[in-house]
């Protein structure tokens, strides 16, 4: 028996973060529990840290990392705050395995570190490969580190190019769920309120990747994703909206056949085949029924719904900072939306306006990317701001 993979899970107080040790809790033997790293909840970091005893924990927000440190005296775990903390969590030479599950751009730096030290980085913050792909790829090849995807879309490609020789790749298809607002008209959109938009028919995800989902732009960062971790030009790659989430992803190939990857709408399977691969871990789910699901059906992106989605893929078609760009912009839209301070309907108008005119981005170092991000985060602000007032 192999000894116990060495995790250290960034984000373990979000919904990625908890299915994880809930897996590891399941399976002590296969995974040990060596750091935790989060943002600033830290009364559920504590609790987490008690039940799974890591060395390290650690807590971005500096006030809520003193007050787990009070909390964890005497326990013996080392609990460090800031930006510092989290890249100790990501990179330190006990873990040999490193989760991204921080949401958004604040996983960058920890996710480069961690790749930068040659983990194996289960990959769970696609914005990292998002705003800095051709970054975050050259480095895992000179470090060694190894990006196993965690978004079931990903991981469906990932499983169905196991063994394949890739420039037999026709063309790689990503499947999404359209959503809560699927099958809806346009005008529709206009009276969704941020409790609408969170009531996704299929999946249980955090706040912010869940309204990405209503407003497809989640599937238009999984395709830069995919560009990136696959490396596989951006026409190669395209989108179904597949209401029944059973079909998580395709691979077609050039003599014509088609690899599907199938499964329940549950995280914890490609969660745990990342941390496990090349083997796999029986998490002693129920089998897919494919009688009950009756039919599988597949649907083109509607634009007019969707204008998220076609952002996206023209930030990846203008490449350079533009897709940093976006990401940067669409993350204050959408917070905004979620605080009532922007309408459903304008968080494609905020990421279209700040991408139209976009600040200069050296998208040639990490620096550079992340100097830009805030930049447009600044130029999304002043728009969320102007549009509150004349709204």
């Amino acid at each position: 028996m192999r000894s116990p993979r060495r995790l250290s899970v960034l984000g373990s107080t979000g919904s990625i973060g908890g299915s994880t040790l809930k897996i590891a809790e399941a399976h002590p033997s296969l995974f040990s529990i060596v750091a935790l790293a989060s943002g600033s909840d830290w009364q559920t970091m504590v609790k987490q840290a008690r039940k799974f005893k890591p060395e390290l924990v650690a807590l971005f927000d500096e006030d809520a990392a003193g007050l787990a440190r009070d909390s964890l005296r005497g326990t013996g775990i080392m609990v460090q705050g800031g930006m510092e903390g989290l890249l100790e969590a990501a990179s330190t030479e006990r873990v040999d395995t490193v989760v991204s599950a921080i949401v958004g751009a604040a996983g960058v730096l920890p996710t480069f570190s961690a790749v930068e030290a040659g983990k194996v980085v289960a990959l769970a913050n696609k914005e990292t490969l998002v705003v800095a792909g051709h970054l975050v790829t050259a480095k895992a090849k000179e470090s060694g580190a190894t990006i196993i995807p965690v978004d079931s879309e990903h991981s469906a490609v990932f499983q169905a190019l196991l063994g394949q020789d890739r420039n037999a790749v026709r063309r790689v298809i990503l499947t999404a769920s359209g959503g809560p607002f699927f099958g809806k008209d346009p005008e529709f959109l206009a009276g969704v309120t941020p409790e609408m938009a969170l009531d996704h028919p299929r999946w249980k995800m955090g706040p912010k990747v869940t309204v990405d989902s209503a407003t497809m732009m989640n599937k238009g960062l999984e395709v830069i994703e995919a560009r990136w971790i696959f490396d596989i030009p951006k026409e190669k790659i395209e989108v179904l909206i597949h209401p029944q989430c059973v079909v998580h992803s395709m691979v077609e190939f050039t003599d014509g056949s088609t690899l599907a990857q199938m499964g329940r709408a549950d995280m914890r399977i490609p969660i745990s085949f990342a941390l496990s691969y090349p083997e796999r871990v029986d998490l002693g789910l129920s089998p897919l029924d494919l009688a009950a699901v009756g039919r599988l059906e597949f649907f083109p992106p509607d634009p007019e719904m969707f204008p998220c989605f076609d952002l996206a893929c023209e930030a990846l078609k203008r490449g350079g900072g533009i897709p940093a760009v976006m990401n940067a912009a669409n993350e204050i839209a959408v917070g905004a939306f979620l605080d009532g301070n922007l309408e459903f309907t304008r968080i494609p108008e905020v990421v279209r306006s700040v991408m139209t005119t976009p600040p200069r981005i050296d998208d040639g170092t990490l620096a550079g990317i992340l100097k830009g991000d805030q930049m447009a985060r600044e130029a999304a602000r002043l728009l969320v701001e102007q549009v509150g007032e004349t709204s």
